[in-house]
């Protein structure tokens, strides 16, 4: 399974297969760890691996219980130190969120039997869309992870630096900042090695409520901090990641003659894997490099960068959730049909 795992990940790793592989592999290797660890018949050797592994089982325990808490604690700290925008709530929203749930849930178990049969029966479908989503979103953060080990390959001709919001309409953020450091820092690993300079493509169209493209703001950045502006490309009319890549890919092919050019694109590390995504809609072969971004902004930058991977692929998960209601109702509807008979 590990062999399995490996060769479709290292082939393309902008899968969302590949987490479902590795996971096959990863609880495989556990199972088979906890057979060869009974095999040994050494007792003392048995109970030390046996109380780790309960003692990690109760660490994941207590954060599931304990989730609303870190969610609220999370949306505390955002809301101190990052501007109260919408995107930057959505760990207090999911706080809210499960304790809502928790109330209902605990309301429905002590008052089920007063409930109809038929609404019994058709609240069991929400568990299971649950189940379906918490899936998706654990093969989602274990893809954002591996990502984040693919090998770098230091070959470039072209670095994409992904465009982001600047402050005050003008000025770059810590955020875009780390990812044109990540773009410069793999340009000058590159030349150490003995390979040619990349040019980069600074990619980000101007907002409405910017004075200057983000791609020009990127790249002002980069020559004040030592970069050379030979080596320097504007991409200032894309709106989102696909025009990014899109853009920039018409950019780089008029420039390099052909389309054969090798490219890394950079963002921040936990946009790197959807930015992976629409780069292979975009036709490009090619990986990204992940910037380092703030501990406490992860939660809600990864809970915007879910739900966006599950709109790209919308019509998969509504086919699902789609079956698992009309079950659901079919359930509701024997259910129903029974009572009557029975009376």
């Amino acid at each position: 399974m590990l062999g399995i795992f490996l060769f479709m990940w290292l082939r393309e790793p902008r899968r969302l297969i590949n987490g479902i592989t590795f996971s096959i592999f990863f609880f495989s290797f556990l199972l088979e760890l906890a057979v060869l660890i009974f095999s040994t018949a050494n007792q003392a050797f048995i109970i030390v691996m046996g109380l780790i592994f309960l003692f990690i089982l109760g660490i994941i325990f207590l954060i599931m219980i304990s989730m609303w808490i870190l969610l609220l604690w999370n949306a505390f700290i955002v809301w101190k130190r990052e501007s109260h925008t919408l995107s930057n709530m959505l760990t207090l929203f999911l706080g809210i969120f499960l304790i809502a749930l928790w109330f209902i849930n605990l309301f429905i178990s002590r008052h089920s039997s007063f409930l109809p049969e038929w609404f019994n029966v058709l609240i069991t479908g929400l568990p299971l869309i649950g189940t379906y989503l918490i899936v998706c979103s654990y093969n989602f953060l274990v893809n954002v992870f591996l990502y984040q080990f693919f090998p770098k390959r230091y070959q470039a001709d072209y670095l994409i630096v992904l465009g982001a919001g600047l402050i005050n309409g003008d000025t770059v953020s810590r955020l875009l900042g780390n990812r044109i450091d990540a773009a410069m820092k793999f340009a000058d690993k590159q030349v150490k090695k003995g390979r040619k300079r990349p040019k980069i493509v600074f990619s980000g169209g101007q907002g409405k409520d910017e004075k200057l493209s983000e791609a020009k703001a990127m790249s002002n950045y980069a020559i004040e901090h030592g970069w050379d502006k030979y080596f320097v490309i504007l991409e200032d009319k894309s709106k989102n990641t696909l025009q990014n890549m899109q853009f920039s890919k018409a950019i780089i092919e008029e420039d390099f003659g052909s389309n054969s050019a090798k490219i890394k694109f950079f963002s921040n590390n936990y946009h790197i894997f959807r930015a992976g995504l629409y780069a292979k809609l975009a036709g490009i072969a090619a990986n990204g490099v992940g910037a380092p971004t703030r501990f406490y902004f992860l939660p809600n930058a990864l809970i915007r960068e879910f739900v966006a991977v599950l709109l790209m692929h919308k019509k998969r998960h509504m086919i699902v959730i789609s079956t698992i209601l009309l079950l659901t109702l079919l359930m509701v509807a024997i259910t129903i049909y029974t009572n009557i008979m029975a009376k």
